[in-house]
């Protein structure tokens, strides 16, 4: 069903409960798990602060956050390749998911709704509309849980 699965992650509790979600479809459908962090230049240079130092500081972020997804997945038996790519978030995950392939991209969510999602956009929703594979949106169990009222007044 799955052999290439993409995982972004960027050391949140949402992209966690993705990685565990991901890791249990791969050892299901015995696929390689590719774990993704990305670093946003922009957003560091918008800054302008010591943007080379803080490049170097989220590169080792992103190097320590995707060796924790390979220990979870060779503990499990799963195959598993890591990358840390710079740009656009949003773009350097579809970028990516086409570089390797990917037939499954798995991605948390904070579950952000109104005019916190407006400001401070939404990488899932981006690639949920431009990826040209699947994509898996898993929502963090301290996503806030909103009931018919909310739903049927945002209608």
């Amino acid at each position: 069903m799955y052999d290439r699965i993409l995982v972004p992650l960027d050391g949140s509790g949402p992209a966690d409960e993705a990685l565990d979600r991901a890791l249990d479809l791969a050892a299901t459908t015995d696929a390689t798990l590719y774990a993704l962090y990305v670093v946003d230049e922009r957003a560091l240079h918008a800054t302008q602060l010591d943007a080379g130092g803080l490049v170097r500081a989220y590169e080792a972020e992103g190097e320590r956050i995707v060796s924790e997804a390979v220990e979870a997945a060779e503990a499990d038996g799963i195959e598993v390749v890591t990358a840390v790519e710079h740009g656009s978030p949003h773009r350097a995950i579809l970028r990516y998911a086409d570089e390797v392939d990917a037939d499954l991209i798995v991605m948390g969510t904070h579950g952000r709704r109104g005019i916190e999602r407006y400001l401070l956009g939404s990488v899932t929703e981006r690639v949920l509309r431009l990826a040209d594979v699947p994509v898996l949106s898993v929502r963090s169990e301290d996503s806030p849980v909103e009931d018919e009222q909310s739903l049927d007044a945002d209608a």
